[in-house]
């Protein structure tokens, strides 16, 4: 079974549109909505555009750890996570890449926001018309998934967690 960890999070996905909520609509939300899953489910492959309009296929990743960062300039918790991003980005660098995948946003503001926030990791941009959030099941925002060397889903976190440390930590080692 997939591990899930719910938190605090300010937007959930409602038919490819999003609002904000309070926390118990998110798990509510999740709750209904969720699959059980293998634990040994391979992350569905993509290809999405990154900010030099490049294909990058997930699948390119493959033999380190990914995480898989769904998230939008529109939603206040992605941002407010990003400086424990960036340290723990640092903090375990080369042990593991961070994918950001937009998602409701232009183009434009995309770009935009990767560059005022000065994101360090790789990104790429999802559009509205892409099934990527549909396959990975993106129920909220910001979603975190980790995606072992082997391309299998190793954990998947919905929600500004702190969890979501305490994981790297316990596989990258304090």
């Amino acid at each position: 079974m997939l591990f899930a960890t719910v938190a605090m999070c300010g937007c959930v996905a409602n038919n490819g549109k999003t609002k904000g909520t309070e926390k118990s609509a998110v798990i509510e939300t999740f709750n209904e909505n969720k699959k059980v899953q293998d634990s040994a489910v391979e992350a569905p492959g993509f290809t999405l555009n990154d900010l030099d309009g490049k294909p990058l296929v997930l699948t390119s990743l493959r033999g380190k750890y990914v995480v898989l960062d769904f998230w939008g300039s529109w939603c206040i918790w992605c941002i407010k996570g990003f400086p424990k991003m960036k340290e723990y980005y640092s903090k375990y660098s080369g042990k593991f890449e961070i994918l950001g995948i937009d998602c409701n946003d232009s183009e434009e503001t995309w770009k935009d926001a990767v560059t005022k926030l000065e994101l360090p990791w790789k990104h790429v941009y999802c559009p509205k018309d892409s099934k990527v959030l549909e396959e990975y099941e993106i129920q909220g925002f910001p979603t975190k998934i980790i995606v072992g060397p082997d391309g299998k889903i190793v954990n998947t976190i919905i929600g500004e967690d702190p969890a979501f440390y305490s994981i790297l930590d316990d596989l990258f080692g304090n």
